[in-house]
């Protein structure tokens, strides 16, 4: 896929929907990222959209992506070797975060929001810590801690259910985002058929290499001593379904309960890694009101 490139300074929101969100590409450091940007234009902070594991532009929900974006700036970007962004991928949590920092800087920005799925979420956590100064708010969905019970699982589980899809022929997400109940394969079915929307100027497909670099950084962060979670001062709302598979729901009581300004959704019943995609209109306005709220004295 080729995108045009912009200037290293922000763009006007110029789509009213994520699946006509044209793609562009900033220069970091000599290396190419995507992204697409919709929204309101204004001076208002900016959410940056950080996302899971094989994921590409086309991955996140677009009525995710349009809920939000129906007030906040939204951004969703291609790390470093991920779908059409150029470079290797990191293998490890930290570096990936590193080139998120750089992409939010090299679009002019000196503070942002982050909603961080999954790997996204650990990603927003080092970003949230080694950055205080960028980060105002996170939001953490179906994600963990370092060193989170099952984390270091999750490479064992992808590539079993990625068997399972080929074999049944259906796409693994429908057993690594969703419940196997059968409001969780309605959900599943709608979910898939949704991220089918956007017809044209679609994403590449994440390559083997950056697959397995992701799997490597996954499964250090699960290998590594609990996080000081006290570093993190920003206000974080933390979201996951009850039944989360990938990164265990544990991990989201956790995380709830060491972040020093935490607030936790109910986890969402009969749901999955998926949470936030299969009760969108649910997590939106919850994620808008924490995100538009004013700071306490």
């Amino acid at each position: 896929m080729s995108a045009p490139r912009s200037s290293p300074t922000p763009t006007p929101a110029s789509s009213s929907s994520y699946k006509d969100a044209p793609t562009r590409s900033v220069s970091v450091r000599g290396v190419d990222f995507v992204y697409r940007r919709l929204g309101p234009e204004g001076d208002g902070v900016p959410l940056i959209l950080l996302h899971h594991l094989t994921a590409v532009l086309d991955n996140w929900d677009p009525r995710v992506v349009d809920g939000l974006a129906a007030r906040r700036q939204v951004i969703a970007f291609d790390n470093r070797g991920v779908g059409a962004s150029g470079g290797s991928t990191p293998d490890t949590i930290e570096a990936m975060a590193r080139d998120a920092v750089l992409f939010i800087r090299a679009l002019g920005f000196e503070q942002v929001d982050l909603l961080g799925l999954s790997m996204g979420g650990f990603i927003a956590q080092v970003i949230a810590a080694e950055e205080p100064q960028l980060v105002r708010r996170v939001v953490l969905a179906g994600t963990g801690p370092a060193g989170g019970p099952g984390i270091d699982k999750v490479t064992a589980l992808t590539l079993r259910d990625i068997l399972k899809g080929f074999l049944t022929r259906k796409d693994p997400k429908r057993f690594l985002f969703f419940t196997d109940t059968e409001h969780g394969r309605r959900e599943a079915h709608a979910f898939l058929e949704r991220l089918k929307e956007r017809t044209s100027d679609r994403d590449r497909a994440i390559s083997l290499t950056s697959f397995r670099a992701q799997l490597k950084a996954i499964h250090r962060w699960g290998l590594q001593s609990p996080a000081d979670l006290s570093r993190i001062h920003q206000p974080v709302l933390v979201a996951n379904g009850e039944s989360d598979r990938m990164v265990p729901s544990e991990n989201t009581l956790d995380l709830a309960a060491r972040l020093p300004r935490s607030e936790l959704v109910p986890l969402y019943p009969d749901a999955g890694h998926g949470g936030i995609f299969q009760f969108h209109n649910e997590f939106v306005a919850r994620a808008l009101a924490f995100l538009e709220a004013q700071p306490k004295a």
